[in-house]
């Protein structure tokens, strides 16, 4: 269920059924890649991992 009030996130523009269900989600979430890797190193912040669940 999405908010229509809701600013998505990044993930909005993957094709991934799995990464769009949560492109409404307040956090800022980055799709596996380098850019979060780069993110992160330059932010001084870990990387918190989601591998999905059902």
């Amino acid at each position: 269920m999405t908010n229509n009030k809701a600013k998505p996130n990044r993930l909005i523009d993957e094709k991934s059924p799995y990464l769009l269900q949560h492109a409404y989600n307040p956090v800022d979430w980055h799709a596996w890649g380098e850019e979060a890797f780069q993110n992160a190193q330059a932010e001084n912040k870990p990387i918190f991992l989601s591998i999905g669940y059902s």
